[in-house]
């Protein structure tokens, strides 16, 4: 809500005696209430030969639980006037529910039942029926998909072998197959407990219910015996790397990644803004020259990841018909060295706050969304509060800040520059 202009969340937070962070937030703006669990377990956590299982567990986690049949979870919510969804990270899987209020205790009871009485549930049959779902999801956003295996590969050349990033979140077919019933139930109580968790409830309730309702769903499912958590160490300064792939694509495209500071380090918000400076809106940086003035690409994006531990921040453009891609590329490095140089106004400066702003403002203005982030907030770097200190922090953002941010990491040795060509150029 905002306080003498600024956007401030006013967050109450309490530990339940088997572990349990909840966190809740008052809004009675409309009659609705976001229902988000955030468990710190990603792709991260996986052990090498049984990549996958986080994303795979997502999907396991709508299939019913002891007291709520197969695919009972989206019916309950989705007939209360509901919506649902969950997600895979490096870092973290997230469950989350937005339900008129009237519903809480609905959404609350769904969650606590997976969480304390899910382990029976997981039969071989749903296993092998998820894992083929997964493997498609594969093939089809990976594999047989023009450009699909681009990240998978980028991954590889950006972080060294047995770095925990170093694998998608989808996972490997053959480990996948590999996945046993007893390596998901292990998985499920390793992680899965209530001391490797977040609730957060945002919306259109009495905080102290809120916390009351919290205790009388989750509060009796015992703690865990402690969750294995992995850093993932920042990948040293090294010489650049560079790799090609031949695809099934009409035109090139080219990618280009650094490693950058993580979520809520030093420098985030400087290289979060900078991203929004080069490529949000028809005005920015890279926008204005690789599609406006040279007409040398059809797109181009840049973005940070917002990753707990080492990030990676990345610049993509596709190239329009008959342009190279070292073509791409060059202007690219023009354009990062010049940022490098400092060559960045106070008017384009402000272009790239407002911009990011913009953003945050979206972000925070739907209970989901500002749920995730107080979440996320909580999960990686144990203080929730981090979403009262976005606004300023980014405000803050000045030509100079993007400039030392630039020469920090914006350079060859943090670089890996993939390029994907058409089948028809390859050998040329």
């Amino acid at each position: 809500m905002p306080e003498n202009g600024v956007v401030h969340f006013e967050l109450t937070e309490r530990i339940l005696d088997n572990g349990l962070r909840v966190i809740v937030q008052e809004d009675h703006t409309t009659p609705v209430v976001s229902v988000h669990v955030m468990y710190h377990v990603g792709s991260k956590h996986e052990r090498p030969g049984r990549t996958g299982f986080a994303h795979l567990f997502e999907h396991l986690m709508f299939q019913g639980s002891e007291h709520v049949r197969d695919d009972a979870h989206f019916r309950f919510i989705q007939d209360a006037g509901g919506s649902l969804n969950g997600s895979t990270w490096f870092d973290r899987t997230n469950y989350f529910e937005t339900l008129p209020s009237n519903e809480l205790d609905l959404g609350l009871w769904l969650e606590s039942d997976r969480l304390g009485w899910f382990e029976s549930g997981i039969t071989q049959e749903k296993l092998d029926n998820q894992r083929d779902v997964v493997k498609n999801e594969r093939r089809q956003s990976y594999e047989n998909r023009p450009y699909g295996l681009a990240v998978e590969t980028i991954l590889r050349m950006a972080y060294p072998e047995g770095h925990p990033y170093r694998h998608p979140t989808i996972g490997f077919m053959e480990d996948l197959d590999a996945a046993s019933l007893e390596d998901v139930r292990q998985f499920f109580r390793t992680f899965y407990a209530p001391n490797n968790a977040v609730l957060v409830l945002v919306g259109a309730l009495e905080t102290e219910h809120g916390f009351e309702l919290a205790d009388k769903y989750f509060g009796e499912i015992p703690q865990g015996a402690g969750s294995p958590q992995v850093t993932a160490p920042v990948v040293a300064p090294r010489g650049e790397a560079r790799d090609v792939i031949h695809d099934n694509v009409q035109f090139p495209r080219v990618y280009i990644f650094h490693h950058s500071p993580a979520f809520g380090q030093p420098g985030f918000e400087a290289a979060d803004v900078l991203g929004y400076l080069l490529s949000e809106g028809k005005s920015s940086r890279l926008y204005r020259r690789l599609v406006y003035e040279e007409r040398i690409a059809q797109d181009v994006s840049a973005q940070v990841w917002p990753t707990e531990d080492c990030g990676l921040s990345f610049v993509v453009a596709t190239a329009r018909s008959g342009v190279a891609a070292e073509t791409l590329e060059s202007a690219i490095l023009e354009t990062l060295d010049d940022v490098r140089r400092g060559a960045i106004t106070e008017r384009e400066a402000e272009g790239g706050v407002n911009r990011a702003t913009r953003e945050l403002v979206n972000a925070f203005d739907g209970v989901g969304s500002r749920s995730d982030a107080v979440a996320t907030s909580a999960t990686f770097l144990g203080r929730p509060q981090y979403v009262n200190e976005l606004f300023p922090r980014v405000r803050a953002v000045t030509p100079d800040a993007m400039v030392q941010v630039a020469n920090e990491w914006l350079i060859p040795e943090r670089r890996a520059t993939l390029y994907v060509l058409p089948e028809s150029s390859e050998g040329g």
